[in-house]
């Protein structure tokens, strides 16, 4: 991959299509940025990238591939992503209940950061991802596989961070005029209804779709 260009600029692109997609790690991120602010939405982005780093280092020591290659295993980490995915959403709905009661609904860097770690840890999505995409532009004839995967890994994070800081700062400034508790409970009903679609969804195609 590194010594072709075209190799190199499809999986930018490629992965850049992956990154701008709509999905949990992107909702968390402006929910809490919305919610708590710019330092809140900093940590849950490091906490995504956390959780890359973790599926790259399980990708390289092949936890990943045993994962895949075993049904079981992969549906048991669908079913924790989505019982977690299910679990923020109703915390969110709890979060929008002490607004109306008068409490706060921040969360706290660490939450952030926690959250989004798990979330991402137990993407399933993620694991194909770099099970089934990484390996499409691995060059063999160049070797250095190691090394390719390294850069593969690195752009990825780039690529990802650069986009979700994005997020954090274009959430925190609409924070400025979304602060009013009415509107901040909306943000949590609505995120609160995402997550939870997210894991029906994740719940119908690795469970009940096998049924």
């Amino acid at each position: 991959m590194l010594s072709d260009p075209a190799l190199l600029t499809g999986f930018i692109l490629t992965i850049t299509a992956i990154v701008v997609s709509p999905g949990p790690d992107n909702m968390l991120i402006i929910r809490n940025a919305l919610i708590s602010g710019r330092g809140v939405g900093m940590a849950t982005v490091a906490g995504v990238q956390t959780g890359i780093v973790g599926h790259t280092l399980l990708a390289a020591l092949g936890v990943s591939v045993v994962i895949a290659s075993s049904p079981v295993m992969f549906r048991t980490v669908a079913i924790c992503g989505a019982t977690y995915l299910g679990w923020l959403g109703l915390r969110a709905f709890r979060a929008s209940g002490n607004l109306t009661m008068g409490r706060g609904a921040h969360v706290t860097a660490l939450t952030g950061f926690r959250d989004a770690t798990i979330t991402n840890l137990l993407n399933p999505k993620v694991i194909i991802t770099f099970l089934a995409m990484f390996p499409n532009f691995l060059d063999v004839s160049a070797g250095n596989i190691p090394l390719q995967l390294t850069v593969m890994a690195l752009l990825m994070l780039v690529i990802n961070g650069l986009w979700q800081i994005i997020l954090v700062l274009a959430a925190d400034q609409a924070r400025q005029w979304l602060t009013r508790p009415e509107v901040q409970r909306g943000i949590n009903y609505v995120t609160g209804t995402v997550f939870i679609a997210f894991a029906c969804l994740m719940l119908w195609e690795h469970l009940l779709s096998v049924a």
